[in-house]
């Protein structure tokens, strides 16, 4: 039998009441509620009456325990209510601020805890500020089963808090675990270079990979409330092992490819001038005068060293 996952959980956002509002107002109660009692004791002497003086010591920690109420938001962070296991809502607007003192307050993370255990911040308390995750170099096969070393850089920020707190265990270990799983997938799915015809390669097609990443980040920690702003290659290489034979590779296909490109622009040069000596009828050569030329000029002009022409004093066919 398929078990369904659970309906992922969206972000409520709500007002808070002003701090400003109310700390003189709890404070007032506050210093009433201790001249009450005071008064009570003072006149207990006298005419001793519990009917106002048990309710104003009981109400001494009641006003205490709301006075913990008070928190404050910066520009770009946000809290999540959480009140006896039940999700309230998320305050995002910036200043100060008071709210239930029962609403759940997080645990900051402690040196030596596992990967495993479970983290929240302080008083669930999370910042909405675009986030830079610089991934360390991964060692991986491309299509082509080269080893390869390849890195990259996320930016990322919380979108949504209601799906980072409840739907994920700890969102950043998540958003630095998922990153890693998406980069050496694509390292996997293109080769490092020389493709075929339009083939995209890591190492030509750098803009391409970097959207093909960002979008399955995206895919990847939407789950999470996260929102993927960039994602790019900051690192590619080739593993050490084979880097010497690779270079090697790259410097003979450069080397092939010169010599293409002078021995084209070589035929293209003595074509125009076998055809310029005709249509001008400077001199008329046969067919092995021709060849003979031909000849002469592309060792000219695809030779790697300096040609020193040997100067005929007799006639053209001596």
């Amino acid at each position: 039998m398929d078990q369904q996952s659970p309906a992922p959980h969206r972000e409520l956002q709500v007002r808070m009441i002003s701090g400003w509002l109310m700390i003189p107002l709890l404070l007032a109660l506050l210093v009433g509620d201790v001249w009450l009692v005071c008064y009570c004791i003072h006149e207990a002497s006298r005419n001793p009456d519990w009917s106002l003086l048990a309710p104003a010591l009981l109400f001494v920690p009641v006003i205490v325990i709301l006075l913990t109420g008070f928190f404050t938001l910066q520009p770009n962070e946000a809290r999540v209510l959480i009140l006896f296991g039940a999700y309230k809502g998320t305050a995002r607007d910036s200043g100060f601020h008071w709210g239930s003192p029962f609403y759940s307050n997080g645990v900051r993370s402690k040196p030596g805890d596992l990967p495993s255990q479970r983290r929240f911040p302080a008083r669930y308390k999370i910042s909405l500020r675009a986030r830079t995750l610089n991934g360390d170099r991964l060692k991986v096969n491309d299509k082509r089963g080269n080893p390869i070393e390849i890195a990259a850089v996320v930016v990322w920020r919380v979108s949504d808090t209601a799906q980072a707190i409840f739907d994920v265990d700890d969102y950043e270990g998540y958003v630095q675990t998922q990153s890693e799983t998406s980069l050496r997938h694509i390292a996997s799915t293109y080769a490092y270079d020389d493709g075929e015809e339009g083939e995209l390669t890591l190492r030509s097609g750098v803009d391409g990979i970097s959207q093909g990443l960002r979008k399955e980040l995206q895919d990847r920690l939407g789950k999470a409330g996260v929102t993927v702003d960039e994602a790019r290659l900051t690192h590619l290489a080739y593993a050490p092992e084979i880097a010497q034979a690779m270079l090697r590779r790259q410097q003979a296909e450069a080397v092939i490819a010169a010599r293409q490109k002078i021995v084209h622009g070589a035929v293209s040069m003595v074509e125009m001038a076998l055809k310029d000596l005709a249509e001008k009828q400077v001199v008329t050569l046969d067919d092995e005068r021709k060849a003979a030329m031909v000849s002469n000029l592309m060792v000219v002009l695809c030779g790697e060293t300096e040609v020193h022409p040997v100067i005929n004093t007799g006639t053209l066919y001596t």
